[in-house]
Formats: C-alpha cells, sequence, structure tokens
C-alpha cells in the first residue's frame, strides 16, 4: 500500500474524516489534489499548482524520529532547511536519533511514508509522540502540508493549525 488517499481507509484516521473533524472545529483549510508526493522534490515540482504567489507561507517538510530509548518524535522544518540528525539530537536534548521504520510510523502517527504530517498529531498524541515545529512557521499567514495522505495537501492559516494543536493536546516545542 502507498500513502496516497486510495488507501486511506486503512488508516486509524482516515484524510476524510481528518478533514471533517477541522471543518467540525471551525477550522478553514483550502484542499489541493495532485499526484503522490513522496519528496520535497516531488512537492516543488507541483507547487506552482497551488501556492498562492506572494502569499506568507512556510512549506513543510517532517521528520519521524527515534532516539536510542525509543521515544518518537515528529519534527516539522521549512522545507529547504538542512538537517544534521547529531545536531538535532543535541538541539532537542534527546541524543542520537534515526529515523523510525514504516511499521512504527504506521503505529505511533497513523500514516505511512511520505505522508508525514503535523496533522498526524491527532493520533501522535495518544502515542506521546513528541511534536517540534521550525521557529519559521511563527512568522507565516499559511503553512502547507498533508492530511494524513501524500495526494492532498492542505493550505491551513497558521492560526487554525495552532487551534488544531490546542483542541487535540498537542504541546508545540519551536526550535529556533
Amino acid at each position: 500500500m502507498d500513502a496516497s488517499s486510495t488507501y486511506q481507509d486503512s488508516l486509524p484516521v482516515t484524510s476524510d474524516a481528518l478533514l471533517e473533524q477541522l471543518q467540525s472545529w471551525g477550522l478553514e483549510y483550502r484542499l489541493h489534489q495532485h499526484v503522490p508526493l513522496r519528496t520535497v522534490e516531488d512537492s516543488k515540482a507541483v507547487e506552482d499548482q497551488f501556492i498562492v504567489p506572494g502569499e506568507n507561507a512556510l512549506r513543510v517538510k517532517n521528520l519521524y524520529l527515534r532516539d536510542k530509548k525509543k521515544r518518537n518524535y515528529l519534527v516539522t522544518l521549512e522545507q529547504n532547511r538542512e538537517i544534521d540528525l547529531k545536531a538535532l539530537g543535541a538541539q532537542l536534548g534527546v541524543g542520537n536519533l534515526s529515523f523510525g521504520s514504516a511499521d512504527r510510523l504506521l503505529e505511533n502517527l497513523g500514516i505511512r511514508p511520505g505522508a508525514v504530517s503535523p496533522l498526524a498529531m491527532i493520533t501522535g498524541v495518544e502515542k506521546n509522540v513528541r511534536f517540534f515545529m521550525d521557529a519559521a512557521a511563527r512568522d507565516v499567514d499559511v503553512i502547507y502540508m498533508h492530511p494524513l495522505v501524500n495526494d492532498r495537501t492542505v493550505a491551513m492559516a497558521r492560526k487554525d493549525v495552532m487551534a488544531f494543536f490546542e483542541r487535540i493536546g498537542c504541546d508545540v516545542t519551536w526550535l529556533e
């Protein structure tokens, strides 16, 4: 199975259910459907189809990581930011980090590789996944991210993204 909406019914929370939940909470978004995107490079190839010119927006990349004590982390960064896992582990104060497996990703965030997203914290909070977000997100108006599948992207106002985190009880730790 891939990370597209074709297989969303095999996820703990479907993309459709997430979008319905956002609407019921009064959180607005713009939904864009596209080919499945697996990498930042894939995203850059199609983002001109839906990015609003001049919009103060953040396009993100997301890392599902684990430490040696088997604690789980979701790290959301500006898509062009370079990553040094050793330095990131030191910055987070957790030591050495490695990427979590596809099985653990599904177990702890309820998604598949290629669809990692801050919105997956709807499952992650229940599994004690710690969430870290690029401080650059505090200075934008809109954040683009996958709604649990990789053939859809939502654009949400930062205030609505933060309201989502508050609704699900997710603490955001900012990365400077």
